[in-house]
């Protein structure tokens, strides 16, 4: 575990925060340092073809020793959210931790509170990484990257441990929804995979919402203020109408959990002429996010009605899909990541995602992709935490991972 959490410690000091408003991809410098880092990691442990390709992606080879078991492919995401600043991450690791409430010594208006935070309590005895509560930790998806990285030394290390090619990659952008927009699936070439991008021990996530974004622009009338009488049209009046008339009583984050599906309003922007709001669309059931895009497109119509002079544009864009609706074509990818967890003497727990992984992409795209537990908790936030042991465990699941893939043959195409 030493080496686990030297190589944790040392990812999350590089800033990798991932910028929104960019066609950059890599969209920030400290992505391809981290992945140059882990370049020269991988090369150091063994894995001969490790490399950086052009779009910043890390790709390399643990190679096998059962020349019929199937190409599995581990995955984790380098960036960070940029909603909370990762520059200058001061990691502070708690060990032996009390089980009382975490005063973050960089800001000690910050507290991760026991009693609002579900499952720290029984932590209590583990070992806790913090930042000092001035950054996010960077656990989410740093965490993931080190237990692959450490996964991959110990197969090193243990060549006699039976497995089949096991492809490492390391994307970027994940945060903003572009994680996948420059996989070539030929490059990874692998029949299943899994990312490391999960929380508590045992959880196994084989569902996510289905998610399209929707950019609403407003154009109003912009003239000077003191000669507006009857000609003025300020969009952001009419923004403001525009929110105001959304559900929120129903279909909110703020107001639904479970399965329940939403509309997200996140980012509002713009001016007396012109404003846009970004609103995520969100249900496990694909199909009702059209429903839910005819609600936005029947509050255009009503402002436009109200105001003539106004014009209201919906412009709907696709994001990732239910990864359910494609892990069902390759059930081993969950059976088998089940009877890992299993064999570390962890009880699965299945989990639905509010929300979305690369995986989910990469489902959709053909490329079986559940997501995997690696003790990261609280993330986008100052008050985000890691647990090493459970990182570790994470770390014997995919040892256990590979053996039992090793033990599978290769489809026919």
């Amino acid at each position: 575990m030493d080496m686990l959490l030297d190589r944790f410690l040392r990812y999350v000091r590089v800033e990798t925060t991932a910028v929104d408003e960019t066609e950059a991809y890599p969209s920030s410098p400290g992505q391809l340092e981290l992945g140059k880092i882990l370049v020269k990691e991988l090369l150091a442990l063994g894995l001969k073809d490790a490399k950086q390709n052009k779009h910043g992606i890390v790709l390399a080879t643990i190679p096998g020793n059962v020349k019929t078991a199937p190409t599995i492919a581990w995955l984790a995401h380098m960036d960070t959210s940029p909603e909370a600043s990762g520059k200058n991450v001061k990691p502070v690791v708690h060990k032996n931790y009390d089980g009382k409430d975490i005063v973050l010594p960089g800001d000690k208006s910050k507290v991760i509170r026991v009693a609002e935070t579900e499952g720290l309590k029984q932590l209590k005895g583990k070992t806790i990484i913090t930042s000092d509560g001035t950054t996010l930790l960077g656990a989410d998806d740093k965490a993931g990257v080190a237990v692959i990285v450490t996964a991959a030394a110990d197969l090193m290390a243990n060549p006699k441990i039976p497995r089949g090619p096991i492809r490492v990659v390391f994307t970027c952008d994940e945060e903003v929804g572009r994680g996948t927009a420059k996989i070539d699936l030929k490059e990874v070439n692998a029949s299943v995979a899994y990312t490391l991008d999960g929380g508590s021990a045992g959880a196994l996530e084989n569902e996510t919402f289905s998610a399209d974004l929707a950019t609403v622009t407003i154009t109003g009338v912009n003239i000077h203020p003191g000669l507006a009488t009857g000609k003025m049209v300020n969009s952001i009046r009419l923004a403001g109408q525009f929110l105001s008339r959304m559900p929120w009583h129903r279909l909110a984050p703020e107001t639904t959990s479970g399965r329940q599906p939403f509309l997200h309003p996140y980012v509002l922007e713009g001016g007396v002429a012109q404003s846009k709001i970004k609103i995520l669309l969100r249900s496990f059931v694909t199909k009702d996010l059209a429903k839910q895009a005819k609600i936005l497109q029947g509050i255009a119509a009503t402002i436009e009605a109200e105001h003539p002079k106004a014009k209201v544009e919906i412009d709907v864009k696709t994001q990732y899909r239910n990864m359910a609706e494609y892990l069902v074509k390759e059930p081993r990818a969950v059976k088998l990541a089940t009877e890992a967890i299993k064999k570390i003497g962890v009880k699965p727990i299945f989990e639905t995602i509010r929300g979305g992984t690369d995986g989910s992409r990469l489902s959709e795209m053909g490329l079986p992709t559940p997501n995997l537990f690696c003790g990261m908790h609280n993330f986008h936030s100052p008050l985000e935490y890691a647990c090493l042991e459970e990182m570790e465990l994470s770390v014997r699941t995919l040892i256990e991972l590979a053996q039992l893939w090793a033990k599978e043959k290769q489809r026919a195409a």
